[in-house]
């Protein structure tokens, strides 16, 4: 048997999970996934042997893997990853023996008793001593297990096992690629408003989140944008994380201020003693600490873009971390109102960013999908003027961002004059900012009605009737139309 510790050098290509669309994503449920490809150094004996990768993907599809740079055939590969944690150590230990470890709450004083496992880790933690059958933890005395040694089938990582038949005896480097779920990427975009109103700084950060129990130092890390059509999902994000083992009590303990909790587990090798710790916390990663400049690269992979990030990074487990992704100065934007308009429709104007996605207004860059806040500068100081769903933005697009309800600009619609097959409607449209601001108004009506005649020129934009007008500071501007059956 040959072991494989770790690679010598890794890369992760993230892709996102095709349901989540821009909500936020959750450590514990993340359904997207990543092209994992290593490089390893082995020296390999003649003849048949098994080959141990360890330190892949604990969510690792093995049906996926693709093993190149073996002298010979490749005759079965089973992934390793019942990993060595508190609930499968006392799983795999039903019906050994294991020491019973007891700490009294007064005096402090702790006692060992040997006792065999004999139930599941699911409910009571059940184990067999001198005087019978009883629930560890369960009582006033405070119980922690203690093991002679790692059952068989655990793993501290997991772990591919290639059985191989080399025809001689060969020091080889092997590139090993496999998907694995429990990943997932996400965009977020901050805009600062430059002073003339016009143009804004826009930079777009890249969140890297993985559920994996492995981590990935330094690793080539990119990200694909769109969305890849897969007909076949794994039923859970992130399956082999090792579990948590917790202390159940169905009865009363007795006496009085008795606590139930959940201790640790203790591993005895050899002649010393080592605690295990499992932890199921997840921990965020900051900013990483790099200069603006270095950027994802974007490259062209069919109809998706693959974002690759230009300095290692390291996909730690459990884990998220935002690199920057692009930076683009003075884009030219349009800030303007907007509100749907037309017969029983209770009209509330939102607040607008329009974008040109092209190099001659400081973009012309696919946009993948996120959340994006605008800044303008009061005072001195960024302020937060809005936020909003930037959705995927190919080149040569226009980008359009809803940055929530307003409160300065509101319209007001009501029925003037009706008759046996058409209605006459007033649109007022107030602003109350000391400025001048741009309102679209689109007029929506039924597919048996037309717009027969309105008191102001209606455009004609991606198949919707819009009227555009420019409302005066502390002013208001007015819209009549009439809407007619069609015969």
């Amino acid at each position: 048997m040959i072991t494989s510790s770790a690679p010598e050098t890794v890369g992760v290509t993230i892709y996102r999970d095709p349901e989540r669309q821009t909500e936020a994503m959750e450590l514990d449920w993340l359904r997207g996934y990543a092209l994992i490809t290593e490089q390893r150094i082995i020296d390999l004996p003649a003849g048949k042997s098994v080959l141990r990768l360890e330190g892949v993907a604990g969510g690792m599809l093995p049906e996926s893997a693709i093993i190149l740079g073996l002298p010979g055939d490749v005759r079965e590969k089973n992934l390793d990853a019942d990993l060595l944690s508190p609930g499968n150590l006392y799983a795999h230990a039903f019906g050994r023996p294991v020491t019973l470890q007891r700490q009294h709450d007064k005096s402090g004083t702790i006692r060992e008793e040997p006792a065999i496992i004999r139930s599941s880790p699911d409910g009571s933690v059940i184990v067999q001593t001198r005087d019978g059958f009883e629930a560890a933890n369960c009582g006033p005395l405070h119980d922690t297990l203690a093991y002679g040694g790692v059952p068989p089938g655990l793993s501290a990582k997991p772990t591919l096992s290639v059985a191989v038949d080399s025809p001689r005896a060969a020091h080889v480097t092997l590139t090993l690629s496999y998907l694995a779920w429990g990943f997932d990427w996400l965009t977020n975009y901050v805009a600062h408003m430059r002073p003339d109103g016009h143009h804004a700084d826009l930079l777009a950060w890249v969140t890297l989140a993985s559920g994996d129990p492995v981590s990935f130092p330094d690793a080539n890390a990119a990200v694909i944008g769109g969305m890849l059509n897969r007909e076949d999902q794994a039923p859970y994000a992130s399956p082999y994380v090792g579990e948590a083992l917790t202390y159940h009590c169905y009865f009363q303990p007795l006496g009085p201020g008795n606590r139930v909790t959940a201790s640790a587990l203790i591993l005895g090798e050899g002649g010393g003693d080592g605690e295990i710790i499992v932890t199921a916390q997840r921990r965020s990663g900051s900013l990483m600490d790099m200069p603006v400049a270095l950027t994802a690269n974007e490259e062209g992979l069919g109809d998706l873009k693959l974002y690759r990030l230009p300095v290692p990074t390291t996909i730690a487990s459990n884990a998220q971390k935002q690199v920057a992704m692009f930076v683009k100065p003075n884009v030219k934007l349009a800030i303007y109102y907007s509100a749907t308009i037309g017969p029983g429709n209770n009209p509330r104007a939102s607040q607008m960013l329009r974008m040109r996605n092209r190099k001659s207004d400081g973009l012309g860059i696919a946009m993948p999908a996120g959340r994006l806040a605008l800044f303008e500068r009061h005072r001195g100081r960024p302020v937060l003027a809005g936020e909003g769903i930037l959705i995927d933005s190919a080149k040569a697009q226009d980008v359009e961002v809803s940055l929530g309800q307003a409160t300065q600009v509101t319209v007001a619609q009501k029925e003037l004059a009706h008759g046996d097959d058409w209605e006459e409607h007033e649109v007022t449209a107030r602003n109350a900012n000391p400025w001048p601001v741009d309102f679209e108004g689109r007029i929506i009506f039924n597919d048996d009605e037309r717009l027969d005649q309105s008191s102001a020129k209606i455009e004609k934009r991606n198949d919707k009737q819009v009227w555009r007008v420019r409302i005066p500071a502390n002013g208001t501007s007015h819209l009549r139309y009439t809407v007619r059956e069609i015969e």
